[in-house]
């Protein structure tokens, strides 16, 4: 595996040229700092700062009430730790749905404030302007079709998507409209495989599948998922890799015998001071103590 030195930076061209000579694209999810330097020390080639953070770091329910600032927050902490590969900052909900200067103006902000190369937003047909706007300003645009999570109101849940000919018809139509409009990628999530390699084929730019099959030109997952740190639920297309919510908890709960049972910390986990300096202190203190206490009459001892 090459150092963090020996490896070039990833870029928008350099996953076409994956596509084009069949070499599989590797996509995986991160929120903070520490995570990104595991990911950048093992070469993944695109780390998405997913709006999923909502769901498996803040607690809602969907990811609908994540904001600007929070995905921005949370950007900067992945860029500190991660220079090789891509980094993709999702757009929230509302942040470009409005209008496609909206659209581009969030997308800035990720880019200057937040250090993220790329932008991803979720739609077919309905956010072509705004992509093509925010690719005209020079920023990358990646897209995601099938099961939207920004959309679970309108889909009628978390349900996979283009199980119809008409559906996946209008899916191929969407992937080859953001393709049009400038789109660098689009992911696919949700979406039969052998839909997801339909369009995998007809189009000339990246596909990401995440429960798509492997007819896709790379893979993502929610990386609390993929080690299960997130146990509210499990999607059918994730592979758990660990159980770290399981190991967590069992850490924990020897780390709270241990204190209460006083077998931590031990001796190894303590700073001492020299026995000198110890009984220094001590007399120094004996001394302190004996001498009469501001606004105290001495005739009072």
């Amino acid at each position: 595996m090459p150092t963090s030195l020996e490896r070039a930076k990833i870029t928008t061209l350099t996953l076409r040229q994956k596509k084009e000579r069949g070499e599989v694209i590797t996509m995986l999810t991160a929120y903070d700092y520490a995570t990104a330097i595991a990911m950048e020390r093992v070469g993944i080639d695109i780390i998405l700062v997913g709006d999923s953070l909502g769901m498996v770091v803040l607690g809602y329910t969907t990811t609908l009430p994540v904001t600007m600032d929070e995905m921005l927050h949370h950007c900067r902490a992945v860029a500190r730790g991660a220079q090789h590969p891509l980094l993709v900052g999702d757009m929230p909900f509302m942040s470009y749905q409005v209008s496609p200067q909206d659209a581009l103006r969030n997308a800035g902000r990720f880019v200057k404030e937040a250090g993220m190369d790329a932008v991803k937003l979720e739609g077919g047909r309905e956010v072509v302007e705004a992509v093509r706007v925010i690719v005209d300003a020079g920023i990358p645009v990646m897209g995601h079709l099938g099961l939207t999570p920004q959309s679970i109101h309108k889909l009628g849940g978390f349900r996979a998507q283009g199980r119809t000919a008409r559906a996946a018809q209008r899916l191929i139509e969407d992937a080859r409209l953001l393709e049009a409009a400038g789109c660098f990628a689009i992911v696919l999530e949700a979406v039969p495989d052998r839909i997801a390699e339909l369009i995998s084929k007809r189009i000339a730019i990246p596909t990401i599948g995440i429960g798509a099959g492997t007819g896709c030109d790379g893979q993502v997952l929610v990386t609390h998922d993929l080690l299960g740190l997130f146990d509210r639920f499990t999607p059918k297309f994730v592979k758990k890799y660990a159980d770290l919510h399981a190991e967590m908890a069992r850490a924990f709960a020897e780390y709270k015998h241990d204190v209460e049972t006083r077998a931590f910390p031990t001796p190894a986990h303590t700073y001492t001071i020299d026995d000198a300096e110890f009984a220094a202190l001590l007399d120094a203190l004996s001394q302190s103590d004996s001498l009469p206490k501001p606004g105290m009459d001495s005739s009072a001892r």
